[in-house]
């Protein structure tokens, strides 16, 4: 009986040594995996799942940083019902920024969006209200806003003139100008949002052409200034 006691201690002993093991290596994995740069793409309206237009600018700033990773916002990108796809678009920003940090807190984060996607970029960072047909949703907690080292917008409906981090030739609000009480101005350091004359959803223009080709305008420079941010970021955590 004394020896059977024995055998079995033994027995717990290294199935015990063995689960501390695992576990430990399964933390090791799981730091491993996470970048120091990770980018979230939201893409524009009707555009298929995926980064969109938005993949050329993605691709240039993965190729200055070796390592980074990219993962698209996974939302419905609908023109009709917009405000459905707005607020599914929004939460959607809200819930893989905050897995991801909470996964990875050490990692600097990059928000890419073009056109809805930079709106449910916004709204999920700055609250929103669903291109106004609501419900109202309140600013992203900044113990995981704060892990946003640059933002890029292309196209953002939501756009106001005159903002400090406004890019481009346009002088007239978007069709969904963001509200005061909605403001983004506390990431003027971090963004920059391209948004040209003519444009009809961010400058209430008539040229629909001017919206759909800011990467060729725009790409170069928008890369410029992400890689500026990652080298120098303004927030330590």
């Amino acid at each position: 009986m004394g020896c059977l006691k024995a055998l079995i201690t033994c027995a717990l002993i290294a199935s015990l040594a063995q689960a501390i093991s695992m576990g430990g290596d399964a933390l090791e994995d799981r730091q491993e995996s996470c970048a120091q740069i990770h980018l979230l793409v939201a893409r524009g309206s009707t555009e298929p799942p995926g980064d969109g237009q938005l993949g050329s600018l993605a691709a240039r700033i993965i190729r200055a940083h070796q390592g980074a990773t990219q993962e698209a916002i996974d939302y419905p990108a609908l023109l009709n019902p917009y405000s459905t796809s707005v607020r599914a678009g929004t939460a959607a920003v809200l819930n893989q920024l905050t897995a991801y940090v909470r996964r990875c807190p050490n990692s600097m984060v990059v928000l890419l969006g073009y056109s809805q996607g930079a709106q449910i970029i916004g709204d999920a960072l700055c609250g929103g209200d669903a291109a106004g047909a609501g419900p109202v949703t309140p600013p992203m907690d900044r113990n995981i806003s704060d892990h946003v080292t640059a933002i890029v917008w292309y196209g953002d409906p939501r756009n106001v003139a005159g903002k400090p981090f406004d890019k481009g030739t346009a002088t007239m609000n978007g069709i969904y100008g963001r509200p005061a009480a909605q403001s983004c101005d506390r990431f003027s350091n971090s963004m920059a949002s391209y948004c040209d004359r003519g444009d009809p959803y961010c400058a209430q223009g008539a040229n629909v052409g001017v919206h759909l080709t800011y990467p060729s305008r725009y790409d170069i420079a928008a890369a410029t200034f992400v890689n500026q941010k990652l080298a120098s970021p303004t927030v330590k955590f």
